[in-house]
């Protein structure tokens, strides 16, 4: 029996795979549980033009990505701080202040997407990477100077 998995199965496939199983695990379990479904001509159709919708919705997520990342890219921020006598920060820059500054800049963006490991804690220049798309990360510049 050939099924089209609706979805990622460990042993046997992706979803959207056309895959031979045998007739009884099939018909008495990946049917039932809405796991897989009968390959016929008109379900391999369907199945066909929904990765190509699914294709096209992806391809135009990373166009969209790659142009906010040209954006963020020509920005470059700073932030003004207080400093100790030995050279270290009061408090830090953290993701919450970079996006903070994106949205004053008119971008929407997640902070969980600007990938800084721990917070700034020290003068000088960053490049903190932001991750817009599984395949696009840009870089935004970050100066932190002294108050």
């Amino acid at each position: 029996m050939q099924v089209i998995l609706l979805e990622n199965i460990p042993s046997l496939g992706k979803a959207g795979d056309l895959v031979k199983v045998s007739d009884g695990y099939g018909r008495n379990y990946l049917i039932p549980q809405k796991k897989a479904l009968l390959a016929t001509e008109k379900s391999l159709k369907v199945i066909e033009h929904q990765k190509r919708q699914v294709q096209q919705s992806m391809e135009k997520a990373k166009r969209d990505a790659e142009k906010l990342g040209q954006r963020i890219e020509k920005l470059s921020c700073t932030f003004a701080k207080t400093v100790g006598e030995s050279g270290k920060l009061f408090g830090s820059v953290t993701s919450m202040d970079i996006e903070n500054y994106l949205k004053e800049n008119g971008i929407e963006l997640d902070r969980k997407k600007i990938s800084l490991e721990e917070p700034i804690k020290n003068l000088g220049m960053f490049t903190v990477p932001i991750k817009l798309h599984s395949e696009v990360t840009t870089h935004l510049k970050v100066w932190v100077v002294q108050e």
